[in-house]
């Protein structure tokens, strides 16, 4: 059991049955009452954020969240499918599963996905991936003024921001997270 003076961010815990991570928190002891802990907490499963105060002494059961290093094989139009790396086990998952990573991960990445109970949360893409550039504007000679960005589209599909030195045929370092550029190889 954890109680509510244990928090801490990233700690997993399990609300009315629901899996749950602490995204922030804070120990509040006012001048007048009993201390509370202040806490924005996010649900695992629907992705709803939601604040709360609680006493110190509640208690909460801790949420089993399982990670597991997996490649990403192929997507065949209806699923994508993953490959365990240790038991060679494949996964298939739907669009709405890898909907936020699917548009940074080529075949043959590795990826970390998340379970709970058995069932597949949500996969996470590493925080960088180096990218090729299929499709750019060209650059107009003269346009030099700073932090003047175009579209590009790069080998998976995704759209970034780039600067105007960027061109087809480059490989940009992208910030999963965000979906921002980073550099240029």
């Amino acid at each position: 059991m954890i109680t509510a003076s244990e928090f801490r961010k990233g700690l997993t815990f399990e609300k009315d049955g629901e899996p749950c991570v602490i995204v922030d928190f804070q120990h509040v002891k006012p001048g007048k009452g009993a201390a509370f802990v202040r806490t924005t907490y996010r649900s695992i499963l629907t992705g709803a954020t939601r604040e709360e105060a609680f006493s110190p002494t509640d208690r909460f059961e801790p949420a089993m969240v399982e990670r597991k290093d997996m490649q990403y094989l192929y997507g065949d139009g209806e699923f994508f499918h993953f490959m365990d790396n240790e038991t060679y086990e494949q996964v298939p998952l739907t669009q709405e599963q890898v909907e936020d990573v699917i548009k940074y991960i080529k075949e043959n990445d590795s990826v970390t996905v998340r379970f709970y109970k058995g069932n597949v949360i949500d996969v996470e893409a590493p925080n960088f991936v180096e990218l090729e550039v299929v499709e750019a504007e060209p650059s107009v000679r003269g346009d030099s003024a700073s932090n003047i960005t175009k579209k590009a589209v790069v080998e998976t599909g995704a759209e970034v921001n780039v600067p105007l030195f960027v061109n087809v045929g480059d490989t940009i370092k992208i910030d999963t997270r965000t979906g921002e550029y980073l550099s240029r190889k």
